[in-house]
């Protein structure tokens, strides 16, 4: 089943949508907000379910899905979390700037709590006020829980995930060696994200939906051009369970909160820092971790952040090269 927000007030009017992206229907007489359907996802699951099939089988009103009209499926939540769940990317950074990697990173997630007001929809501009800011584009992976209870374990913690989905997760990477110096975490450095047009129910995944990880390439274009195809079931060292379990583990978490992977990350077959598509790697989901490979290898960074008019392309597919999420497209400034 896959679900999204049309753009309606702040927290938008939820759709059904079909598997193919092509059509949708009005779901407002079973909830009216993807929100409230988390709210009562037990008693209105089946509701739901129901009125994707009805819809698959066009026995009902159907309406053309523009993904343009899509808001974020959830334009604000109660929460959002970010972890850092692809170690490799970590390491990447750190060893560019000489620190040590602490044994602690790969036994216990880095997470933050990000601003969770408002998100942008997948085709809206990125603002950015200020180019030195060092803008940078973060492609992830996310899922959306139900109610979960403080302490739970990671298999509960599993199966409180309702639906999956895309983010880019913008970061101002010039501001945040200033904000953590002050020890007290990010703020200005992470601005509103955007997430895909539709999220999905693991069960509509099948096999790409395996170990609390999504198994599919996470296509990443920049400006037109083949920036990253890193595979997200590989080199992620904490699964989506252990995740929300961490979240978890001194509070309980209310339905639609959303959890991050963090950028994803592979490294090169050879066990060294990913490589460039140009060059045969699978290249990169965000510019830091490319300037940090440059950095290792030449001494410096090269590739820019990103500029007014550039143009971020975010998408995961099926067998059939098909989008599953839907496509998140964004112009910085436009």
């Amino acid at each position: 089943m896959k679900l999204a927000s049309l753009k309606h007030g702040r927290d938008g009017k939820l759709v059904v949508v079909s598997n193919d992206l092509a059509w949708c229907a009005d779901a407002a007489h079973i909830a009216p907000t993807l929100q409230a359907a988390l709210d009562d996802w037990d008693r209105l699951e089946g509701d739901l379910r129901n009125l994707a099939t009805d819809l698959e089988h066009e026995t009902i009103p159907m309406l053309r899905f523009h993904e343009r009209q899509a808001a974020a499926p959830l334009p604000r939540a109660y929460q959002w979390a970010d972890g850092s769940a692809y170690v490799n990317h970590v390491a990447l950074v750190r060893q560019a700037r000489g620190a040590e990697m602490p044994e602690s990173f790969w036994h216990d997630p880095l997470m933050y709590q990000g601003g969770s007001d408002g998100f942008l929809g997948a085709r809206d501009p990125i603002p950015l006020a200020d180019e030195s800011w060092g803008c940078d584009l973060e492609a992830e992976v996310v899922v959306v829980t139900g109610d979960v209870p403080l302490g739970v374990s990671r298999e509960d913690a599993l199966a409180a995930i309702r639906l999956v989905g895309l983010t880019n997760d913008v970061s101002l990477r010039n501001l945040i060696p200033g904000e953590l110096a002050k020890g007290f975490g990010f703020f200005q450095s992470k601005p509103a994200s955007a997430f895909s047009p539709v999220f999905v129910t693991p069960d509509s995944l099948g096999d790409w939906w395996k170990d609390g990880k999504l198994h599919r390439k996470l296509m990443v274009d920049l400006n037109g051009k083949p920036f990253g195809r890193a595979e997200a079931g590989e080199d992620m060292t904490f699964d989506f369970g252990t995740l929300v379990a961490h979240a978890a583990k001194t509070r309980a978490l209310g339905a639609g909160t959303i959890i991050g992977s963090g950028t994803v990350s592979n490294r090169d077959a050879n066990g060294g820092p990913g490589k460039p598509i140009a060059e045969g790697g699978v290249g990169y989901s965000c510019l830091a971790e490319v300037r940090t490979v440059e950095t290792i290898n030449g001494g410096a960074p090269v590739t820019p952040f990103l500029k007014a008019g550039d143009t971020v392309r975010i998408w995961a597919e099926d067998d059939k090269h098909h989008p599953i999420f839907g496509v998140i497209e964004q112009t910085v400034g436009g």
